[in-house]
């Protein structure tokens, strides 16, 4: 790739991501890409973006099955001229990989014993510490 006559000095990479997902939401999924600003520091950079993707069932109390994904990423950057092999081409790359492994999350609904059950253990400690301060 000839990219001398484009002049290098003048390639800004600052970018936005309003959006990035694998799939439907679902309640509490946090899509790690979501509204990044990045302000490239110079010119000329390379941005990579290492995404793994992790397929996600979410089983929801009413017994709807809801197939999606969530994922993780990681951030490289670097000043690529272009004119070194080595050295990459100035962009944005999103790479992204598959995971073979799925997540499960089933919600689930507590019974008033578990909450009761919580609440007791609460003012069992709060006891327990002003026995200690006493």
């Amino acid at each position: 790739h000839d990219l001398q006559s484009f002049g290098l000095d003048n390639i800004n990479m600052t970018h936005y991501i309003r959006h990035l997902s694998f799939g439907e939401d679902y309640p509490g999924i946090v899509n790690p890409l979501d509204r990044t600003n990045v302000t490239a520091p110079q010119a000329s950079m390379m941005f990579q973006y290492f995404v793994k993707v992790v397929p996600t069932v979410y089983m929801k109390v009413d017994g709807e099955v809801l197939r999606t994904n969530q994922f993780s990423v990681t951030r490289h950057e670097k000043v690529a001229n272009g004119l070194m092999g080595d050295q990459g081409l100035p962009g944005v790359f999103v790479l992204y990989e598959l995971s073979p492994m799925m997540v499960k999350l089933t919600e689930k609904h507590r019974s008033f014993t578990h909450f009761l059950t919580g609440v007791c253990a609460i003012i069992g400690g709060m006891f327990t510490v002003a026995g200690l301060i006493d």
